[in-house]
């Protein structure tokens, strides 16, 4: 048996594959990801410029806004999905 053969379990998914599933199951994920990874690329484009701010206070806005991206965009999804759920009653098919 080779080192592959031994840590191979059977019921895992590829890391693209489940990224896919997940996309599909909430797109919001995608959106709030990429709000994240927007956020903290702006933050360190524009790190040298901060003038006399503190790396400190600089890093906690950038902590600040970036996991404000993900909240509004997972609050965001949670709306879409109570109003298909309860408004449009598309939920009732699933159950």
């Amino acid at each position: 048996m080779t080192k592959q053969e031994i840590f191979v379990f059977p019921d895992e998914e590829e890391a693209s594959k489940k990224m896919q599933r997940k996309a599909k199951e909430s797109p919001f994920m995608i959106i709030g990801l990429t709000g994240l990874i927007g956020a903290l690329g702006y933050s360190a484009y524009r790190f040298k410029n901060r003038g006399g701010m503190s790396t400190s206070v600089y890093l906690m806005q950038t902590r600040v806004a970036a996991q404000g991206a993900v909240v509004s965009c997972l609050a965001l999804g949670v709306a879409y999905t109570m109003f298909n759920n309860y408004v449009l009653h598309r939920g009732e098919d699933d159950k």
